[in-house]
C-alpha cells in the first residue's frame, strides 16, 4: 500500500525537480545576502536614484480654537512676565553691587549742595529695588492679562473672516531627506 501512494504522487504530474517551499526561501536568502556583501564591499558609491518632485499638499486653515490659544498665550505671557522680573531684579543687583547707586548720591550731592554738604540725597529712596520689582510686578500682571485677551480675541477674529474669505492657505512639502 505504501508503493501505491509514491506511485500515485507521481502520476498527479507534479514535477520532482521543482524545489520545496524551504528550498525556494533559504535561496533568496541566500542571494539577498551575496548582494548584500556584494554592494558593502564595492566602493561607498552612491547610485544616482530618479530625481523625483518632493510632495506637495495644500492645506487651508480655516480655525483656530480659541480655547488652545487662550492656554498658549496665558503660558507664554506668564513665561515673559516671570523673565522680566528676574531679569530686572538681576540688572538692578549688578547696579547696586558695582556701586552704580552711591555714585549717582555723591553726583547729585556734588552738583545740587556746591562745597557744604548739610543734606542727604538718596537716589535708591526713588528708585529702589523694592518699587522697581513692584512696578515689574505690576507691568507683568497687566501684560499677562492683555496678551492673553489680544491673542483670544485675535483668534475669535480670524474665525470671523476664515468664515467669510476661506482661511489661509498653505502648501506644505516633503524634504527629501
Amino acid at each position: 500500500m505504501a508503493e501505491r501512494t509514491t506511485t500515485s504522487r507521481s502520476s498527479t504530474g507534479r514535477d520532482d525537480s521543482k524545489p520545496s517551499f524551504g528550498e525556494r526561501v533559504q535561496a533568496t536568502l541566500t542571494n539577498a545576502a551575496q548582494e548584500h556583501r556584494a554592494s558593502s564591499d564595492s566602493a561607498p558609491v552612491r547610485k544616482s536614484r530618479p530625481a523625483k518632485a518632493p510632495r506637495r499638499a495644500r492645506l487651508r486653515l480655516t480655525r483656530i480654537d480659541p480655547w488652545s490659544v487662550m492656554k498658549t498665550s496665558f503660558l507664554l505671557s506668564v513665561a515673559f512676565g516671570v523673565v522680566t522680573f528676574v531679569a530686572i531684579f538681576m540688572v538692578w543687583s549688578v547696579l547696586g553691587a558695582a556701586g552704580v547707586w552711591d555714585s549717582i548720591n555723591s553726583a547729585v550731592a556734588s552738583v545740587v549742595e556746591g562745597d557744604n554738604n548739610t543734606s542727604e540725597f538718596d537716589i535708591t529712596a526713588y528708585v529702589g529695588m523694592s518699587r522697581v520689582l513692584g512696578f515689574t510686578l505690576l507691568v507683568s500682571v497687566l501684560d499677562v492679562i492683555l496678551l492673553t485677551a489680544l491673542a483670544t480675541l485675535s483668534a475669535f477674529l480670524y474665525n470671523l473672516a476664515a468664515a467669510l474669505l476661506g482661511g489661509i492657505e498653505v502648501t506644505l512639502s516633503e524634504d527629501e531627506h
